[in-house]
């Protein structure tokens, strides 16, 4: 009589119950955050590449917000699409109190306040030349951007934000933004730290939904944001940005960076969130809408992946659809 296994480890997937059983880890739609594009026009724009993804003029936000809180949704991200004639130099238009964000966010939170609204902090969408902050001789120079994210972010938790989140990776801005923010009388507002977030090849989607791959040009953020070859330096950040006072930090881009986001989650046992970003969507929506893939399916598959990693929260695009399945 052969020889068999007394473990046997299919006796656990014989079942969808039993599979559910001993799962161990879970998707939720309190899990998701969805980021939202604010255009400034009066009529919904149309991302091309990004399939499904729009440009929400001010007069909708408020009702789409709404939508996807009754699908589950607690937290929605903003970015602005900055109009041409309002971008300079020194991106003044970031500290506007009446600048699309902050509209936005006064327009959600008088429709929705029961949702959580999470703000970018960044000098991008606002700059003539593409970049995170201000540019001098070609570089963009730390501690002078830093005091303009500072004011940037009080405008924002004025309006009414009650997430704060750095993008920029300058160096010591979550510090000098934590005090501005409690000088301000704003302790309450959060500050989730773009803490890990690397110089990719996957944004592209991004800036043009942002209207600064054209500012941009053929320049690049490698003197700010990470070397994709680094992890350990990943570490140093996110040490420095608690150190600071952030509340949670994030790992951008997701699907590539996964063994960035484990590592963060073992050594620090922080809230640990990761970006899904333009270009993890666009590349899925495209084999998807190729039928090279199924879209629903790997749209799960790799939601459930950061959570297996140790994220405990998502920015996806997907948020809606994801929220749609998991009901």
């Amino acid at each position: 009589m052969p020889h068999y296994p007394q473990s046997r480890l299919r006796r656990l997937r014989r079942w969808p119950w039993l599979r559910d059983l001993v799962q161990e880890h879970h998707l939720r739609t309190s899990d998701l955050i969805w980021p939202v594009f604010i255009a400034s026009g009066a009529e919904r724009e149309s991302i091309p590449s990004l399939p499904g993804v729009s440009r929400i003029p001010l007069s909708q936000i408020a009702a789409e917000v709404s939508q996807a809180a009754d699908l589950g949704i607690r937290v929605v991200a903003l970015f602005p699409a900055t109009p041409h004639a309002l971008k300079s130099e020194d991106a003044r238009e970031a500290l506007n109190p009446d600048n699309l964000i902050n509209r936005a966010t006064a327009l959600i939170k008088a429709a929705c306040p029961s949702i959580g609204v999470l703000c970018d902090v960044a000098l991008d969408p606002y700059s003539s030349h593409g970049h995170d902050g201000l540019l001098y001789d070609d570089y963009v120079v730390n501690d002078a951007t830093v005091e303009i994210l500072c004011r940037q972010a009080v405008v924002q938790a004025q309006a009414g934000c009650d997430i704060i989140a750095p993008s920029d990776m300058m160096d010591g801005r979550v510090g000098r933004i934590r005090s501005a923010l409690d000088h301000a009388g704003f302790q309450q507002v959060s500050i989730m730290a773009y803490s890990a977030k690397y110089a990719s090849a996957f944004y592209g989607p991004f800036r043009q939904a942002v209207g600064s791959a054209a500012s941009l040009g053929s320049g690049d953020k490698k003197t700010y944001q990470m070397n994709p070859a680094n992890l350990e330096e990943a570490l140093r950040e996110v040490e420095l940005d608690i150190r600071e006072g952030a509340d949670m930090v994030m790992v951008k881009p997701g699907m590539p960076y996964l063994d960035v986001v484990s590592r963060i989650k073992q050594q620090f046992q922080f809230p640990t969130f990761v970006y899904q970003v333009s270009g993890e969507y666009a590349m899925l929506m495209a084999a998807a809408a190729n039928g090279w893939l199924d879209g629903p399916a790997v749209m799960m598959e790799s939601l459930l992946a950061f959570k297996r990693a140790g994220a405990d929260g998502i920015l996806t695009y997907f948020a809606r659809d994801a929220a749609r399945i998991l009901g």
